[in-house]
């Protein structure tokens, strides 16, 4: 097969392209593992057939290939279209699963799928929502959530790391403090994918989703992680696919493509490319804050991304600084790509003003990935 070029400059000619936190270029190899799955490998999985067969064998070799990233049972992970239905499912479907109260614990840094969930449960399932305090930095405190918690917690939902200012959250602890309250953790880990470990046992989450296109798979298609034993009411009901969790037709190519990506993510993270990246991100950032003085950075200015920078300029509109970065070839964002038709850059203030950050004269932005 003729593959296209992983490289964005193949499409956006010499343009840096500093917006992967938005979308990576599909890897070649995700490309080439999928392909039979495209083309002659066309059974449907839930067939009791040689073509269904080879299809259910080729989604089982992914999940367990996405399992072993995860650091999980095979059985415990669940093919979904990606980030935003892996958020919907685990809020929506953990809460609605058990039968005894009505409190979750969130952030209000939470990525919209997250958020827009828990506003659903509160508005047709009479649930109360308690959002912690995050400090200048983006950080939540465990011993806040300790405090929220009560016998009524359904469910405790907190990012990994944040898609906008790219701290990363102390899921460990949070964890922990769940456990002993036991009250599952889910954690948003969409952004962390290839940067951080996504290994359950080690940070002790009962559930954790990611999505296909931050780590070089295509679009369409992520993984939920959900502990075992946890009942989980499904969003879809149909023919019982995924164990009865999320009906429908499984995407076998998308499964096959998100776990060859997911073993390349990890396997360049553990041969330090998280750590080579940070280098380069604080450079980056150190270079930003002397030449301009009226920078400054938002987020945790070491607990972050290793590919994340973002800034706020004081008295200068975010739209007007994309412009002039893309005239000179660098293609970066002012705000999450993940709410279509909104104002990026009202959403971006918005999580400034949650992490509790000075509101400056205009809105920000972002360079990820550097």
């Amino acid at each position: 097969m003729n593959q296209p070029s992983s490289d964005p400059r193949s499409l956006y000619g010499d343009a840096i392209y500093l917006d992967h936190a938005a979308s990576a270029p599909v890897r070649p190899e995700a490309l080439q593992a999928m392909w039979p799955w495209l083309s002659g490998e066309f059974g449907n999985p839930s067939s009791h057939h040689r073509a269904g067969e080879a299809a259910a064998a080729a989604l089982e070799a992914a999940r367990s290939g996405v399992a072993a990233v995860l650091g999980c049972r095979a059985g415990e992970v669940l093919f979904t279209s990606g980030g935003t239905e892996s958020a919907n499912l685990a809020v929506k479907g953990l809460a609605l699963g058990r039968p005894l109260g009505r409190h979750i614990v969130s952030t209000p840094l939470e990525h919209e799928a997250v958020l827009e969930s828990l506003d659903y449960l509160r508005r047709l399932h009479g649930f109360t929502i308690d959002f912690l305090h995050p400090d200048a930095a983006g950080l939540v405190d465990p011993a806040e959530l300790a405090a929220l918690l009560r016998p009524d917690s359904t469910l405790a939902s907190v990012h990994y790391a944040n898609n906008e200012i790219g701290t990363v959250q102390p899921v460990a602890e949070l964890a922990a403090v769940a456990a002993a309250a036991r009250v599952p953790l889910h954690s948003d880990a969409v952004q962390a994918a290839g940067w951080l470990t996504l290994d359950v046992r080690a940070l002790g989450v009962d559930a954790l989703g990611t999505s296909g296109h931050k780590v070089g798979a295509p679009k369409g298609v992520g993984a939920l992680f959900v502990r075992g034993r946890l009942p989980l009411e499904p969003l879809l009901h149909g023919g019982g696919q995924e164990r009865g969790r999320r009906s429908g037709t499984e995407n076998v190519a998308g499964a096959v493509a998100l776990a060859t990506a997911l073993r390349l993510a990890e396997a360049e993270r553990l041969a330090g490319a998280a750590e080579a990246s940070a280098a380069l991100r604080d450079a980056f950032i150190g270079a930003v804050l002397a030449a301009v003085p009226q920078a400054s950075l938002t987020g945790h200015p070491s607990q972050r991304l290793p590919g994340s920078a973002s800034f706020v300029f004081a008295g200068t509109s975010g739209e007007a600084v994309l412009l002039e970065l893309e005239r000179r070839g660098i293609i970066c964002s002012s705000g999450s790509a993940c709410a279509a038709g909104s104002d990026e850059a009202s959403r971006a203030r918005d999580v400034r003003r949650a992490a509790g950050l000075r509101r400056e004269a205009g809105a920000d932005q972002r360079a990820e990935r550097v």
